[in-house]
This record gives structure tokens, C-alpha cells and sequence, in this order.
């Protein structure tokens, strides 16, 4: 019976309902678990005394005013980046939405760096969604259910994230090694312009992770003789072992650009282009004489010059 039951939710989705039923069965199970770090917390928050309290106030505003600095700079290469965008008449991408969730607990397995958070289907949670950390990739979703969903970190084993280097654009693969502060780039040659130091970010292939969010640090290059790659390992720069709150994403090819309206109205490029072509299609069954009459141009302009030949040797000859 456990057999047929293994073989039907691998092979199927009948088991769906009830694993969903399941999850919200069990959802309890998980507050309860958790309820004394959240007693701990509140307990330490409470017991907290005033000179500490004073002392984080002054290095929070610190903290403030500093960050408040780089966003003016951050806004004016941002204006500068759309000027120059406009230029190049190319399209500019609006941020992408994002959910905050909380991490609700780790995968005990020690093969498998996996993490469940607090949003599900009923968030709008679904399968192949990026999740990200305040620092930089964490992983993807990988199963959902309708109160909390399941990530599987760029660390595990099974897990592989298109990359790029920051510095010269180089494009390769990380791979999870199944170490939480570990990565694996297998697939760069020998020769390839990479060194320690390296920062990696999200080239946007594959659909699933936005591009240009930081990744990790190359830590080590190998270069072992008679080894046709490179050995590579990167450190994550997400916080993978100590994260409590994730931000989830929808990219831009992930969200509607365009609303309902304009998407009937006909004026999305692809539908333009579409209405341009059967214009021409009647145009030309409507008058085949213009068609017509440039064909017979054609053949008089080709006439004309089979017949510059004959005059040229008729001319020759009398000149003879």
C-alpha cells in the first residue's frame, strides 16, 4: 500500500488535496513548536534595559543618516540610467513586487538545504518563485501549500543558478554542494578570466531569478593539470544558516505590464505587427492591378535590355 501510495504522488497529482488538507492539519503543530523562541524573545525585549535601548537608538540613527546618503546617490545614477535608456529608445523595467515571509523551520535532513516559510498559495505563493534574504539570493520555491510553502536553497545538492561575473560579465552555473556556506562553478575552463574576490550575480537566464542580484564571492580558483576546468568554489552571500524573514518576488516577466483593456484593445507590439501584415494582405487582394503592373514593368526594363545587345552589334556593324 505505501508503495502504490509513493508511485501515485510522484507520478500524479491525486494526493494533492490531501497533502494540502495535511499542511493545514498540521499548520498548529508549527505555531506550537514555535512558541518558545517567540515567548524567548518576547521575554528578552521585555527585560531589555534603558541604557542599551539608548545606545541602539544612537547607532540606528547613525545607521539612518548614512543610508540615507547612498539613496541619494542611488536616485540620481537611477535618473541617469533612465536618460540614458530613453536615448537608446529601449524599455525600462519596473522594480519587481515582492512579499515579506517569515522562515517557520529548516529541514532537519543534513543531504538536503531546504527551508519552509509562512506564505502559501493563498499569498500568491507558487512553484519556481525566487525567494531572496536582505543580502542576496536564497533559493527557489519548490512546493506550496495553501498556509506555507517549501524553498530549497542555492546550496543543495540539487540545486543549479545561472550566474555571471559582476567584473567582466562572464556567464557559468553555480551549483550547490550541499554545504550551507559553499558553491561549485564546474562548468569554466582553465583559461577563464575569473579569480578569487569575484562578485556573482544573477545573470537572468532561465527564467526564474531576476538579473543582477548578488549571489556570492569566489573564493578559490584551481587550475589543475590535466583537468580541462577550472576548480571553482564561491561563498553565498546570503544569510543561509540565520535568516528569519525572506522576501519573495515576482519578476517583471511574472506580473502583467499591461492592463486587461490595452491587452483587448489590440496595442501590445506583437498584436501591431499582426494587424500591419493583414493590412498589407488585403491591400494586395484588393488591387492585384498595381501588383500586376509592376510586373510588367519589371519585364519591359528586362526586354529593354535584351534588346540593348542587338542595337549595339547592328551599329558595330555598319560602322564596319
Amino acid at each position: 500500500m505505501a508503495l502504490i501510495l509513493m508511485i501515485l504522488d510522484h507520478r500524479t497529482s491525486v494526493l494533492q488535496p490531501l497533502r494540502s488538507f495535511l499542511s493545514i492539519v498540521t499548520y498548529p503543530i508549527y505555531l506550537v513548536a514555535d512558541a518558545p523562541r517567540e515567548i524567548s524573545q518576547w521575554f528578552n525585549q521585555v527585560t531589555t534595559d534603558e541604557q542599551t535601548i539608548l545606545e541602539q537608538n544612537i547607532e540606528l540613527k547613525k545607521e539612518k543618516t548614512l543610508l540615507e546618503a547612498r539613496l541619494q546617490k542611488l536616485k540620481a545614477l537611477e535618473a541617469e540610467n533612465l536618460r540614458l535608456r530613453n536615448l537608446l529608445d529601449s524599455s525600462f523595467k519596473v522594480g519587481e513586487r515582492v512579499l515579506i515571509a517569515e522562515l517557520s523551520s529548516v529541514e532537519l535532513d543534513p543531504y538536503r538545504q531546504q527551508i519552509v516559510i509562512s506564505k502559501g498559495t493563498r499569498s500568491g505563493v507558487f512553484k519556481g518563485q525566487p525567494v531572496l534574504d536582505a543580502h542576496a539570493v536564497m533559493g527557489q520555491v519548490i512546493a506550496t501549500s495553501p498556509l506555507h510553502s517549501t524553498v530549497m536553497l542555492i546550496t543543495d545538492a540539487s540545486h543549479a543558478l545561472p550566474v555571471q561575473v559582476l567584473r567582466n560579465g562572464l556567464r557559468t552555473v553555480a551549483v550547490g554542494t550541499g554545504n550551507i556556506g559553499s558553491l561549485n562553478l564546474p562548468f569554466l575552463a582553465r583559461n577563464a578570466d575569473i579569480r578569487p574576490d569575484d562578485q556573482l550575480v544573477t545573470s537572468g537566464l532561465g527564467g526564474i531569478f531576476p538579473p543582477g542580484y548578488p549571489v556570492g564571492t569566489v573564493k578559490s580558483v584551481t587550475q589543475e593539470p590535466g583537468q580541462h576546468f577550472a576548480s571553482i568554489t564561491a561563498e553565498p552571500l546570503a544569510h543561509l544558516d540565520r535568516t528569519r524573514e525572506v522576501l519573495l518576488v515576482w519578476t517583471i516577466n511574472q506580473q502583467p505590464l499591461t492592463t486587461p483593456e490595452e491587452n483587448t484593445s489590440g496595442n501590445t507590439p506583437e498584436k501591431k505587427l499582426e494587424n500591419n501584415l493583414e493590412n498589407i494582405h488585403e491591400n494586395s487582394q484588393e488591387n492585384p492591378g498595381d501588383l500586376t503592373g509592376d510586373s510588367a514593368g519589371e519585364n519591359q526594363s528586362e526586354n529593354d535590355v535584351d534588346q540593348a545587345p542587338g542595337q549595339l552589334s547592328g551599329q558595330e556593324g555598319t560602322d564596319t
